[in-house]
């Protein structure tokens, strides 16, 4: 299950069709005047012209990502985070304040604050990231930094969406600040979490959501600390109240998370419209995950989507693949490669079609359903 597990990450990382960046890496610290010049140093990763420390950042404009740390965890522990998505042309910072004993409120703050500066130093000519940033933005967090960015998003409309990781409730009550969070939201829990039980509070804060679009997984058999790398404080105390772990891998489960914030990620913040069908397709067809949606989206940019009701899965998959087809008429079907190569064409008139995957080689491949009247459905799908 491990080496499963890997490829899936690997599969992300290498053979997306967006482009792949080296990763650069600064320490900068920044002063936030409104709490007279409360420094937060802060650790970026970003899309790089080449890979290292203070290298220069790649040609283009890249989504902020700002992650909150959870409880006396570094922010090492999040190298699961910033090795995917940063290679997939997203800028991750995440400030190391309030590592000891911790003000929520003031964390809140910081990511609050790191949101708003990192996007003015698109326009200020003296920063290194001068013209390469975004205008779109992500607030997340795995445990208490998943609590305080409800904090940091409370009647906070610039960030373009919030993702939290086995959220924990912070004080101020970061569930009371769920009702004045408007922006679209994803909230992942682990099934089998004992440090912060869903029940008692990922679900809370997620009910209390005002988000018209707000979306709940949980990973079954998922823990607590598997979010992140190896911390030997979140590991002491999920073995406190959870001796035997949980019943999934680190790199599953983190493998299962990313399946699904990609396609969010890019959806929201880079505008690719057929992610959102990837991400709801996952929802519904996924057997690692229950889920809640509550979400009144209508990406409706891709108008060929709307015209052919289309399912696929498992994706990933390391075998047979499951094309649902809504109605009885006949269908083209086409599989192509990343070079836009067709490797198979086949007419069918049933609604469930398998095809035989597991002789091609792992990697990124282009389901297209043609219908009788020429309209078509294109989903991208992973082979392991």
């Amino acid at each position: 299950m491990r080496s499963l597990s890997l490829n899936i990450i690997i599969t992300f990382i290498s053979l997306s069709v967006f482009a792949q960046y080296p990763t650069g890496h600064r320490t900068i610290t920044y002063q936030d005047p409104a709490r007279s010049d409360r420094n937060i140093e802060t650790e970026i990763y970003y899309p790089a012209v080449s890979a290292g420390n203070n290298t220069d950042v790649a040609s283009g404009q890249f989504p902020i990502l700002v992650f909150g740390h959870g409880f006396v965890m570094s922010v090492s522990s999040y190298e699961n985070i910033w090795t995917v998505l940063t290679p997939l042309g997203y800028i991750v910072a995440l400030p190391t304040t309030e590592g000891g004993a911790p003000n929520h409120s003031e964390f809140g703050k910081d990511l609050a604050f790191l949101i708003s500066k990192l996007q003015s130093e698109g326009s200020n000519a003296s920063s290194p990231f001068y013209q390469k940033v975004g205008t779109t933005s992500a607030m997340m967090g795995h445990s208490m930094g998943g609590g305080v960015s409800f904090l940091g998003c409370e009647n906070n409309t610039l960030p373009t969406v919030m993702v939290t990781f086995a959220a924990a409730v912070t004080n101020p009550s970061s569930t009371t600040a769920a009702a004045n969070v408007t922006i679209p939201t994803l909230v992942i829990s682990g099934a089998d979490d004992c440090v912060a039980p869903p029940d008692e509070h990922q679900l809370l804060m997620y009910n209390a959501l005002a988000s018209s679009c707000k979306v709940y997984i949980s990973i079954t058999n998922g823990g607590h600390c598997n979010f992140a790398n190896y911390n030997l404080a979140c590991t002491f105390g999920e073995e406190t109240c959870n001796p035997g772990g949980v019943d999934i891998t680190r790199e599953e489960q983190q493998a299962i998370t990313m399946s699904f914030l990609i396609p969010y990620l890019d959806f929201f913040l880079k505008g690719v419209e057929v992610s959102w069908y990837e991400f709801t397709d996952s929802l519904t067809n996924s057997t690692k995950i229950t889920h809640i949606k509550n979400c009144d989206i209508d990406p409706s940019g891709i108008a060929e989507a709307k015209n052919t009701e289309v399912n696929i899965y498992p994706n990933p998959s390391t075998g047979n693949l499951n094309i649902s087809l809504a109605g009885d008429e006949r269908a083209f079907i086409e599989l192509s490669d990343i070079t836009g190569r067709v490797i198979l064409k086949r007419e069918t008139d049933r609604q469930i079609t398998k095809l035989d995957i597991s002789t091609l080689i792992q990697g990124v491949y282009f389901v297209k359903v043609i219908n009788a009247n020429d309209s078509h459905v294109t989903r991208r799908i992973i082979k392991m």
